[in-house]
């Protein structure tokens, strides 16, 4: 095998890299405390860079009980990597049964730490080859946004980036909005424009070059569902009209109602801008960046420490639109398809 020796058991799989003394083998219950640790450690040096994130996580007792729970997913599977029989890197990903993702496993923001970003390398050779053999191949993985050199390791084994998740202080936003637009909270009057907007950004994630394979409901689907919700309390609904019609809308609520927003990757005390969409004929005249200010000043309004959104980096319009109004990333997800 030239520099690198592999060996394989029934039931296992062992690498050895005799250069690096690097030896590889599947996830067992037995790592969860030490690869706790290197979870804690990691999410310490990404509150370097990103300090709005919780400090809960750099207690090596709430890692372990998050990677816990990671483990004890269905079907979860991983890695484990040493160095003279010293913990040097994990990875643990499991399935979601959503058919939007496809055959898929996803490493979320608890799957991952390594001492040394090659190592995730070797760690991805073994993990992947279970995940394959089980039909698994589309694969997501959540990465912190600060470190480099992870990202450039998950580059080098075939992984694009499909979506960044950011945050910003609660803070009012400096420089308002152009004049031309107004956002106002809805009201039960605005369900009919609510319900034809809801379909406005499955359409558009559609389009090139986002390419999104997500479903478009329809019109009569969105009315049923907000006839029921537009009282709810925990969302803030918001639409935003120009010359005296509505053009887009906009939801704030908690980050905890989020699916997406997991682990690590949950900051405390956070609000979250979690839907907009602005007809096509009213893009590029402040709508947007409107109803992501409203939603902001509700959640200053609302007692949040921190608001946090996330983006397809394929769609042109709020890849762009969120970094202006001062979001900064901290996670992506990168993705990979198997066998094209």
């Amino acid at each position: 095998m030239g520099e690198r020796e592999k060996r394989m058991r029934t039931g296992s799989r062992v690498y050895t890299v005799p250069a690096m003394s690097l030896e590889v083998r599947p996830f067992e219950a037995a790592d969860l405390a030490a690869c706790g640790v290197l979870l804690a450690g990691r999410h310490r040096r990404h509150r370097v860079a990103q300090p709005l994130l919780s400090p809960r996580f750099e207690d090596v007792d709430a890692a372990v009980a998050e990677l816990t729970a990671a483990y004890g997913t269905e079907n979860a599977s991983g890695a484990v990597a040493f160095r003279a029989g010293v913990p040097v890197g994990f990875l643990l990903g499991a399935p979601k049964t959503s058919p939007l993702w496809g055959p898929n496993i996803w490493v979320e923001a608890a799957g991952q730490a390594v001492t040394d970003a090659e190592v995730m390398r070797d760690l991805y050779g073994v993990a992947a080859t279970r995940w394959v053999d089980e039909g698994r191949t589309a694969h997501f993985v959540i990465v912190p946004s600060h470190d480099e050199e992870l990202v450039g390791a998950w580059f080098r084994l075939g992984f694009g980036q499909q979506h960044a998740h950011a945050i910003r202080p609660a803070e009012k936003v400096a420089a308002p909005s152009a004049s031309g637009v107004s956002a106002r909270r809805a009201v039960r009057a605005d369900i009919p424009e609510l319900a034809r907007l809801d379909l406005e950004l499955p359409l558009h994630q559609g389009l090139a070059p986002t390419f999104s394979a997500g479903r478009v409901g329809t019109v009569e689907e969105s009315l049923a569902d907000w006839e029921d919700d537009i009282d709810n309390p925990e969302y803030a609904t918001f639409v935003v009209e120009r010359d005296g019609k509505v053009v887009g809308s906009a939801i704030g609520c908690a980050l905890e109602k989020s699916s997406s927003h997991l682990s690590l990757a949950l900051p405390d005390n956070a609000g979250f801008l979690a839907y907009a969409a602005v007809y096509a004929h009213a893009r590029g005249a402040g709508a947007g960046r409107a109803l992501g200010e409203a939603v902001i000043d509700w959640s200053v309004d609302s007692g949040f420490d921190s608001v946090v959104t996330d983006w397809r980096v394929t769609n042109l319009l709020s890849s762009r639109t969120w970094p202006r109004l001062g979001f900064t990333e901290t996670f992506l997800r990168l993705h990979r398809t198997i066998g094209y």
